[in-house]
Order: structure tokens, then sequence, then C-alpha cells
């Protein structure tokens, strides 16, 4: 399929490169050999939190069979645990300093082009469901939208006729706020990860969540079924991931994996094997962009800096993944400058500002029961040692986590002689990247918080302008060392 592709597709490359709409007659030759494309994207998902990732208390019948029907990614992971900066780095293709979206709630600049662009050069009809979340000029690139989700699909592929589609659905479950809604999944049966208080009210906040996945479990079922009336499942390529962590101390908002590892599942039958499973290497979600623009048999724009994992889908044990991911944490309702390094061992954090200060939490989750609770537990001196972690001050300027050992990633082991060698390899690799990606010193761009880093309670609902924007050119970034 991919040979005879290649071979209708260059007339397509070239007229895209040029800026020129292709013709009908060509968009509908090609239709056969490329998929339609729909991606779910949960909000503020922890990539352990489905039945299919491991969580038999979690009731998500509908993604647990979509991965059934194709691939799950074993090791996947986002490029910032922030909604905005997460979802544009996968829609653009690069990460999110280099965008200037690095921080929350920061619009796409108007220069700036996003998947569904490309696709509507190429003949698709691009839509999107629910929530955006990237500004004006990220908005407009899309030629529909709906703000309800499985009750307009129909509306979409009726819009799409004989056309091919592209269809990006932003599920605003699981985030916060819960709603009083009669509970499906019992405060006793949920899974309480060891830096959280195991108290009835961080149970119930648990439990709450848990529904909340359960209603994006039943809307991913309600389109599917509508795909496969209209048999173009084998036709399609659906796309499962999350934004971020989940809404829970440590977890949103930080560069541990319960912040940036994410569920990654794909299904398209007619090239996907059914039942696999890929844990080869590493899989950042800002290879999303380069990998459905293959799909489309479009070029990569050079400005894309993630790497395709299109080879993956039809020869997963052949796919080599990547050896190191990297993440990043900005502001978002108090700043940070945070950078990270992973493989498929270890994780290197570095933190170039605040030190002096604990570890931002985000508002909706400092107003949240299961805070709470960590709240009332270290005011009466019983947090435990995996607790205490979220108040430490002052901390580290480097964090190593040996996942192997430390899943949880609550022992640093950066000053550990036995891991001096790590250390360097990683803070290496991970400057390499910062200084390689366009980044920038945490001296510049910077904003005030807008919440307490202690109590969690947000004093202004403000967003404090950006300072410093003035960023020297690259070779005087970073000194002598710096690219040119």
């Amino acid at each position: 399929m991919m040979r005879s592709f290649a071979q209708l597709a260059g007339p397509l490359l070239v007229m895209v490169a040029a800026g020129a709409r292709p013709s009908t007659a060509l968009v509908q030759t090609l239709t056969v050999s490329r998929p339609n494309v729909i991606v779910f994207v949960g909000d503020d998902l922890g990539w352990r939190d489905l039945g299919a990732y491991g969580n038999g208390s979690i009731r998500t019948p509908n993604i647990d069979r979509l991965a059934q029907s194709g691939l799950r990614v074993k090791y996947a992971f986002g490029t910032s645990p922030q909604c905005s900066p997460s979802r544009i780095s996968m829609l653009t293709g690069q990460y999110a300093h280099a965008t200037g979206t690095e921080d929350l709630h920061t619009p796409l600049p108007e220069a700036e082009r996003m998947v569904p662009s490309y696709l509507e050069a190429a003949g698709y009809l691009t839509g999107h469901m629910a929530k955006t979340h990237y500004g004006p000029n990220a908005e407009k690139q899309f030629q529909w939208y709906s703000r309800i989700v499985a009750d307009s699909f129909p509306a979409f592929l009726e819009s799409a006729g004989n056309r091919l589609f592209f269809l990006w659905v932003g599920f605003h479950e699981p985030h916060r706020p819960y709603l009083g809604t009669a509970p499906k999944h019992s405060p006793a049966g949920v899974i309480v990860p060891p830096y959280l208080a195991d108290t009835p009210e961080s149970r119930a906040d648990l439990a709450l969540y848990y529904d909340a996945i359960a209603r994006m479990d039943a809307e991913i079922g309600r389109i599917l079924a509508e795909l496969d009336r209209r048999k173009l499942r084998d036709k399609t390529l659906v796309v499962f991931l999350s934004d971020n962590g989940a809404p829970f101390p440590r977890e949103k908002g930080t560069l541990y994996d319960a912040g940036t590892r994410t569920p990654l599942i794909l299904s398209w039958p007619s090239v996907i094997g059914a039942g696999s499973v890929y844990d080869r290497g590493l899989v950042s979600t800002v290879g999303l962009a380069p990998t459905i623009l293959e799909l489309a048999g479009l070029p990569v724009p050079p400005t894309m800096q993630g790497r395709s994992f299109r080879a993956m889908l039809s020869d997963p044990d052949a796919f080599a993944g990547q050896h190191h991911v990297f993440s990043e944490r900005n502001w978002h309702d108090c700043d940070e400058h945070q950078r990270a390094i992973r493989t498929t061992r270890f994780k290197l954090i570095r933190t170039d500002a605040y030190t002096e200060l604990p570890l931002c939490t985000a508002a909706d989750i400092g107003g949240s029961p299961s805070f709470q609770a960590l709240r009332a537990r270290a005011k009466a001196g019983r947090l435990t040692a995996a607790q205490q972690r979220l108040f430490e001050a002052p901390r580290a300027r480097l964090e190593l986590y040996d996942l192997a050992a430390d899943p949880w990633e609550l022992r640093n082991v950066a000053d550990d002689p036995r891991f001096a060698k790590e250390v360097r390899e990683l803070a290496g690799v991970l400057d390499s990247w910062i200084q390689e990606s366009d980044d920038f010193p945490a001296a510049y761009r910077v904003r005030d918080d807008n919440t307490d880093r202690i109590t969690g309670l947000q004093f202004t609902t403000k967003i404090p302008p950006v300072r410093n924007t003035d960023v020297p050119p690259p070779a005087q970034r970073w000194g002598r060392t710096g690219p040119t």
C-alpha cells in the first residue's frame, strides 16, 4: 500500500509545497490510500488511569477495546504537563518554547501553522470538537467546529461527504471541577498514589475523577459505533492520548511521569495488528504532527522538531523509538522554569529558578479535597516522606530518579556517587537539547504567580504580564558554547 501510494502522491506533494490546492480528481484518486484521522485527547488524564494501562478499578470498556483493536504504546510522553502548551506542541510538531506558547493560556502566534492547515490543502475536511484553548490563529485553521462531541459526529461525517477527514476531539473530561452526579465508582476501590493522603476525602475525589473518565469513555464508544455503522473503521486511524497528567497533587503541572507520561493508543484495523504493544523505545507526542502529515502523504516542514512514528504503526517490532524524550514546565498559575530528560530507566529534572520555594501546584488542584487533605496532615505534622516531597523547600537544582527501582519518583539520587555517570551524561544531553531547540534562560519570559504555592489558594484570576521578553540571540544566550 505504501509503495503504490508513493507513486500516486508525487503530484500532490509538489502542489502542497507550492501552496496550491490539488484538483478534486487527484484527491479522490489518493483517498483510497490515505486514512481519515480522529484524535481523542483526554484533558488531565493520568497514564495509569485506564483499564488498558493496568487500572482494574476503572471502567473504560470502549478505550480498552480500542487498545485491543490496535497498538498500545507503553512509554509515551507529552512535552509539557500543562494543557495548552502540550496540545499546541502536538499540533505544530514543535516544543512549546519554540513557538512562544510555553505558558498556560498563551495563544498560537499568527505565523505558526498546525496540522489542519496542511491537511486542508491536501483535500481533507478538518474538524474540531469541544475544548480548543489555543487562541484565534489556531482555531481558524479548522474548517468545522462543534462544542458537542458524540451527538454532533454524524453531522461532521455528513459535511465530509466523500472527502477524507481529520477530526480533533478535545474532551473536557476528566478536568476539574467534578459535577455532583451519582457516583459510578466506589471510593473504596480507587488506587491512591503514595504521595496523596489516603483519607475518605481523597478517595471520594479520586472516585469522581474516575467517573469523569467513564463519561469520556462512553462518548468515545458512541463515535466508534458510528464509524462501524458507516463502515469507516478500516479507513480511519483513531488515536487516543492525554494532554497531561491527572489533576492531583504532584501529578498535573509536574515533570514527574505522573505529569508528562500519557497513554497512547493507535487503531487502524487495515494496517495495525490487533493487540499490538510497543515497548522497545520511547515515543514523544511532539511527533504526532509529522506522523499525521506523513500518513497523508505530505512533506514534513523543517520547522517541526518532532520525530514521526509512522513506521511504528505497520511494523512496531522494527521501530527503534527514541532513546531520550524531553519535557518542560513553565508558568501555570505560578511560575516555574524546569526542563527534563527521560530514558527508559532514568529521569533527570533541572530546575533553573524558584528553587527556594515549594513546587508550584496549579490552582484547580490547590482547591481540591486531595490537596486540602495533604495540607491538614502537614499542619498536624503527619506527612509521610513521600507526601512531604510536594512541600520541599529549598528544592534541589537537579533531580535524578532510577525508575526501575523507584517508579513513583520519590527518591532523588542525583547526589548518590553510584549515579554520577548518569547525571553527567543526561545533564549534557539535556543541555544540548535546550540550546538546539531554541529554548531561553530562566531570567527571560517570566510571570508573577497568581496562586499561593503553600496554601494552593488563587488570589487573583488575572494572568500576570510576561516580563523580560527581549531574549538574546542564540549565540549570546548560552555563552560561547551556544549555537550560532
